[in-house]
């Protein structure tokens, strides 16, 4: 693309999407969205001021585990063993450990670590889960591309299960928290209608989402024997029935 070369770039799905496109090109103007920290990892000098010619959208996604443990204990309180899957690929994997950690250790509850980065090794992770526990997907973009065998799989093995994304509720997950991606990906959208109007990324602050989704599955609920408590049921933004 930087050969061509384009007027822009898009990059998503995961840090090395971003890298491989700031590493391609200093001129071509180029529009994230990330899951993990841009500064940290290098891709922005800030996010007020992204500097050369790259800003976008952060996710977040990294920071909200923590919150997912809560929210999968306030729906299934019996269950005492929480598992956490992870990819061990990505890049965030290490901190993702130490907030779920954190998380389940607040709550009392026992915890599980399971890896996996192929389909055959998330298999292998379920095979190896709890009976009687509960599982909490942890964001990853591998994870969200095989949302329909990890679903099947919660399923099969009757596994209570929060995960990233709207779209594993959608699929028939029982319950997700998580950053919109219709939205985030309309805002990067609308930052690259304004780079290729004229505008510099470098005045274009890196943004962070301010809508947050919970949404329940009430089918899967039913199918898993749950009965989702009122308070939680009144914070959901959407029930899928």
């Amino acid at each position: 693309m930087a050969r061509l070369p384009v007027n822009l770039i898009a990059a998503s799905g995961g840090l090395p999407s971003v890298l491989a496109a700031k590493t391609a090109t200093a001129t071509i103007p180029i529009v994230f969205t990330l899951g993990s920290d841009p500064v940290k990892f290098g891709i922005v000098a800030s996010l007020n001021r992204p500097e050369g010619n790259i800003t976008g959208v952060s996710l977040l996604a990294y920071l909200l585990d923590a919150k997912r443990v809560e929210l999968l204990h306030e729906l299934v309180p019996s269950a005492a063993v929480f598992t956490v899957l992870l990819n061990p690929k990505n890049e965030q994997a290490e901190a993702q450990l130490r907030d779920f950690q954190a998380a389940t250790r607040a709550l009392g509850l026992g915890e599980v670590a399971l890896e996996a980065s192929t389909e055959q090794e998330i298999g292998t992770a379920f095979a190896r889960l709890d009976r009687g526990g509960a599982l909490v997907v942890s964001a990853d973009a591998f994870f969200l591309s095989e949302r329909d065998q990890i679903v099947a799989l919660a399923a099969h093995h009757s596994v209570p299960s929060i995960y990233e994304w709207h779209e594993f509720a959608n699929a028939g997950g029982l319950m997700s928290y998580g950053v919109s991606l219709t939205d985030a990906y309309r805002q990067a959208a609308l930052y690259a209608a304004r780079i290729l109007k004229g505008e510099n990324p470098t005045d274009l602050p890196v943004l962070q989402p301010t809508k947050f989704e919970l949404v329940i599955n009430f089918k899967t609920a039913k199918a898993l024997a749950i009965t989702v408590p009122p308070q939680l049921l009144a914070r959901a933004d959407e029930l899928i029935e």
